[in-house]
């Protein structure tokens, strides 16, 4: 229960909120279903008598119940927050786990609508290309003079979601819309129920969930694993139809907080349900959330990153495992006491994103950014290549933050490990090489660029070749020449990066005057560069982000509760590329959020606005596309 706007507001398990007073009305003439879900109600509102409500009230401990009074009656199943994390806790469901989860949900079956929707063209089916645009450092090199680490920047940007584009007809068919759409996805969220998750956290994580649920699609699949001391999987792989989102609410209203944290064991079931499947979605993911510490396998996992990966992580999740499974894991740290260390490296290594959840009420629009994006996959298993075209030239690095890169023997030709890419999501990359002495032409071209990628949609194999290649002028003499405004903000994002970690090191060595001194230098330096004197967006956030860090490293306590856990989702964030949650704060306009895209902002925004009790909130996330074929074994 909480206030709004002169009306009490109730907000049931299944996320949907109603005035108190009209809800009451309905659940006293029988109805205990959402009117708007469908999903039977466990606990239903209903009107006590005052004098009784005060009485009853009267008698209860206030230490009882989280500080948000709010929440008093919305969460009375989750028991007193004062815990032992090492006594026994009860399973969390005693239904049967079998030993192999090879119990996932076929796909969806066509239905006639559907089979003559998918005997369209591929050109209709198909998700449109990657733009593709280059930046040399400077315009023109002169002949007789040499230029030692040139920079060339790759910039490319996703194409647009295949379901932006929607007929009046589309529009009246969701149903329609969720088989045609976009790549559906396999999605198994990890949630840590340990004893400090009591009170108002749990209350938000089921809240957040219900959000989660109702923005999957008939065609995408869910699994949940839940874990305290032990772990245990809630219910198999399902579509996410009525059916199968009521099933997945009641699970999670089932939740309760107890015992303590085995993030380990969790991770274990979350992997099992992936490898063990019979299907699989073009798009599969992991989203892990804890706000505590592994208690029963790492030790000290701040002593040794490399180890704490090692135990937690499942060794078929790794990126270089070449087992082939390319499932990211998505971890969330949620509030002061998380092992953001862990759960960083466990990201990292899967090739996920790590988030930090400061403030609890930020936990839905988290969850919404992730979804958002993990929704519009439109490009899978990308490849870049670069390619040397002047014979007297070679390739000195690739400068890809996290993504893998490698050059051949004679370092001609160069090749970027992407992977998928959300709609309208952006990449930047530096190519470095040394422009020698050229005294026979008037110009040189330097690299061309190729790009090798899957569709997710049609599964085609897609290979595009920038028209274009990369050439600079090569005149007697030059004078004064501009750098490339865009070269030069991406310089800056990679020097901030570069100084985020090294300041991180030096925090971790308690020195954390010389982690301020070094963003300290790296922000006066950035702000000194000609793209941030024009005012350039990117680099107004750069500088916002690294004073913020400063201020999170102002002594040992603060950088302990939140530093460490906001500069490594910084650093996730800067070298992924990608959106992630920090702080406390999941404004769209906040000066962090570089990476966000429009998917991303467009979800967020509708967790932020949503209002439960409206019918035109529910469920109209861009839906997945079924294919015409019969979906395929393992």
């Amino acid at each position: 229960m909480k206030a709004g706007q002169g009306h009490a507001l109730f907000t049931a398990e299944c996320s949907h909120s109603f005035h108190f007073q009209c809800i009451t009305s309905n659940v006293k003439h029988g109805n205990q279903i959402c009117p708007i879900c469908r999903a039977k109600w466990k606990e239903v509102p209903f009107q006590n008598p005052a004098s009784d409500l005060f009485n009853r009230r009267s008698r209860i401990s206030r230490g009882v119940w989280p500080q948000d009074d709010g929440w008093m009656n919305v969460v009375p199943q989750i028991p007193h927050p004062r815990f032992d994390a090492n006594r026994h806790s009860a399973p969390l469901l005693q239904a049967h786990e079998p030993g192999v989860f090879d119990d996932d949900e076929l796909f969806a079956p066509q239905t006639e609508d559907t089979a003559s929707h998918e005997n369209t063209s591929t050109d209709d089916r198909s998700i449109g290309s990657i733009e593709i645009e280059t930046y040399p450092e400077v315009s023109a090199v002169a002949r007789s003079a040499s230029h030692s680490n040139f920079n060339v920047l790759l910039h490319l940007k996703a194409p647009v979601n295949g379901g932006e584009q929607r007929s009046d007809a589309d529009q009246a068919n969701p149903l329609l819309i969720s088989q045609n759409s976009r790549a559906p996805i396999d999605l198994v969220t990890v949630l840590d129920v340990s004893g400090s998750m009591a009170g108002t956290k749990l209350a938000l994580l089921k809240r957040a969930m219900g959000f989660v649920i109702q923005n999957l699609g008939p065609s995408d699949r869910l699994s949940v694993i839940a874990f305290s001391s032990t772990a245990r999987r809630l219910f198999p792989l399902r579509r996410m139809t009525n059916d199968g989102r009521q099933e997945a609410l009641q699970a999670v209203n089932a939740l309760i907080s107890n015992g303590g944290t085995n993030i380990a064991e969790g991770l274990r079931k979350g992997s099992k349900v992936m490898t063990d499947r019979k299907w699989k979605s073009p798009v599969s993911s992991i989203i892990l959330l804890s706000d505590g510490q592994d208690t029963y396998t790492v030790s000290s996992p701040r002593v040794n990153t490399h180890t704490a990966q090692q135990s937690l992580l499942p060794s078929s999740m790794r990126r270089d495992s070449g087992a082939g499974a390319n499932i990211p894991v998505h971890s969330f740290g949620f509030g002061a006491d998380h092992d953001a260390v862990s759960m960083h490296s466990i990201s990292e290594a899967s090739g996920g994103t790590f988030s930090f959840i400061e403030a609890e009420s930020v936990i839905q629009d988290a969850f919404a950014q992730c979804i958002g994006g993990l929704l519009s996959v439109v490009v899978q298993e990308l490849q870049v290549v670069v390619d040397c075209v002047h014979p007297t030239l070679y390739l000195n690095s690739i400068k890809a933050g996290n993504y893998k890169t490698n050059l051949t023997a004679d370092a001609r030709t160069g090749f970027i490990e992407v992977g998928d890419l959300y709609a309208e999501e952006e990449r930047d990359f530096l190519v470095v090489l040394d422009i020698p002495v050229e005294k026979c032409t008037n110009d040189m071209t330097l690299v061309k660029i190729k790009c090798h990628y899957t569709d997710p949609i049609t599964k085609e194999s897609v290979t595009l070749e920038e028209l274009r290649n990369v050439v600079i002028e090569r005149p007697e003499t030059t004078g004064e020449l501009s750098v490339s405004m865009e070269v030069d903000r991406q310089r800056n994002r990679l020097h901030a990066a570069e100084a985020m970690a090294e300041a991180r090191a030096a925090a971790e060595r308690s020195d954390l005057t010389a982690a301020v001194s070094v963003l300290e230098h790296c922000r006066n330096k950035l702000l000194d560069t000609v793209s941030a004197r024009a005012g350039d967006r990117l680099c107004v956030a750069l500088g916002a982000e690294l004073k913020e860090m400063q201020e999170r490293m102002a002594n040992r306590r603060v950088y302990e509760s939140s530093g460490r856990a906001y500069v490594l989702s910084g650093l996730s964030s800067h070298s992924w590329q990608r959106a992630t949650a920090r702080g406390d704060s999941m404004d769209s306009t906040s000066l962090v959020h570089a990476y966000q895209t429009p998917s991303m902002v467009d979800m967020v925004t509708r967790s932020q606005t949503m209002f439960f009790g409206n019918p035109s909130s529910q469920f109209t996330a861009r839906p997945a596309r079924s294919f015409s074929t019969q979906p395929q074994p393992r």
